[in-house]
């Protein structure tokens, strides 16, 4: 008798929903925008897909992203074509972005991080203000959560 141990499923990336290029087109106008290095830009990015992959999907209109990664979508939704042609093919609509639309407090950007990972991607808990090891106030820019 052979027993096979499977592992964890391995986690999405939202930088897996667009192409490489596209990934680093944005990453690199999010980088030039906000003044991030690189490689916290790709890491914004990554959260702004796999949140805007959830809010589209089901429609839930109630999340918003932490002024951490809001930029992402900023950057993605600036590169209009490319923004308006993934929600088509995404979606099949358009996903608006409406700035400062909901107020922002700790539990409700403790929804949205488990949306996401219930829809099964990676979550930076630093990008969203939800590290378990993070201290007030550095985990609360996001609200009066705290």
């Amino acid at each position: 008798m052979t027993t096979t141990a499977e592992g964890p499923a391995a986690l999405r990336h939202g930088r897996d929903l667009v192409s490489p290029e596209l990934f680093e087109k944005v990453s690199e106008f999010c980088a030039e925008e906000y003044g991030h290095e690189l490689s916290t830009a790709r890491n914004i990015v990554d959260q702004a897909l796999a949140f805007l992959k959830v809010m589209g999907d089901a429609r839930a209109f109630d999340m918003t992203p932490s002024n951490t990664v809001d930029p992402g979508w900023h950057s993605f939704a600036l590169h209009t074509t490319a923004y308006a042609a993934w929600c088509q093919e995404q979606f099949g609509y358009f996903l608006h972005h409406e700035p400062k639309a909901t107020v922002r407090t700790r539990p409700l950007i403790g929804s949205v991080v488990e949306r996401i990972e219930a829809a099964g991607f990676y979550v930076d808990g630093g990008m969203w203000g939800a590290a378990k090891g993070c201290n007030p106030p550095a985990c609360c820019g996001d609200g009066d959560g705290c």
